[in-house]
């Protein structure tokens, strides 16, 4: 009876240890973005609105097109591509040759507003660094805090910007996000506070609330302190509109 009892006590203890057990960044990752769409992402294409932009994206589990199209006074109708080979200009429907430096500073830009769209797929990209650095409660809600740091191979032009994501203990949605990114003179930070969460075919997309801190000497990593003492500045709203859905197809711009 007593070896019964003993085997009990050592599975209740074992299963009180799983349940209580520390998920890691990797499984936080993963869950969030099982709760944004999970590989809904890798086959499809998607169109949207930003500001006075259109992108589009098409993805083919793991080829992949994106695109910026604008009108510019003076220059004409203007298209971005970034596929899995690099990035094109093109001006009136006629491609463009530029200077690496100019086209890198392009596909720069292009990428970060469809990196921001889809987020968190993305985050386990082969040189994404994740970790998990405690967690945090912001208007009463607690949330996993994660750091996600870039390797030089493959991190892209701002591999050295940092990034800390705070993803909800419950439903596993990021509803906050920061990034520190280099400035000529020093480091700018950004905080990112989600609103208007839709659904579009199986797709989490969100606007942001976008601020800066006005103080000086502080870490990307003090930021959700400062948004909870209202030190932040509201510096703009971020919105995607007219978000449209279709089915991946050939990759070719």
């Amino acid at each position: 009876m007593k070896y019964i009892l003993a085997l009990f006590l050592v599975f209740l203890f074992a299963g009180c240890d799983q349940n209580t057990k520390e998920l890691s960044a990797n499984e936080i990752v993963n869950k969030a973005i099982v709760v944004a769409g999970g590989d809904k992402l890798d086959r499809t294409s998607y169109s949207f609105q930003f500001r006075d932009k259109l992108y589009t994206a098409n993805r083919n589990n793991g080829e992949f097109l994106l695109s910026r199209e604008f009108n510019q006074d003076s220059v004409g109708y203007i298209q971005d591509y970034i596929d899995n080979k690099g990035f094109e200009r093109y001006i009136n429907k006629k491609r463009v040759l530029l200077a690496d430096t100019t086209a890198a500073k392009f596909s720069a830009s292009v990428n970060s507003v469809h990196y921001f769209a889809i987020l968190p797929h993305g985050l386990n990209d082969k040189a994404v660094n994740k970790q998990l650095i405690g967690h945090s409660t912001i208007k009463n809600e607690s949330y996993y805090k994660i750091k996600v740091t870039f390797n030089k191979e493959g991190g892209g032009e701002d591999f050295e910007d940092e990034f800390i994501y705070w993803i909800h203990t419950k439903t596993f949605k990021v509803d906050y996000l920061a990034y520190s990114y280099a400035e000529d003179d020093g480091t700018g930070f950004r905080f990112r506070e989600a609103f208007n969460e839709r659904y579009v075919a199986g797709l989490r997309f969100v606007d942001y609330n976008n601020y800066k801190p006005e103080a000086a000497g502080i870490s990307v990593e003090d930021l959700d302190d400062l948004f909870e003492k209202n030190q932040l500045k509201l510096l703009s709203k971020i919105k995607l509109e007219n978000i449209s859905m279709g089915e991946s197809q050939e990759v070719n711009p």
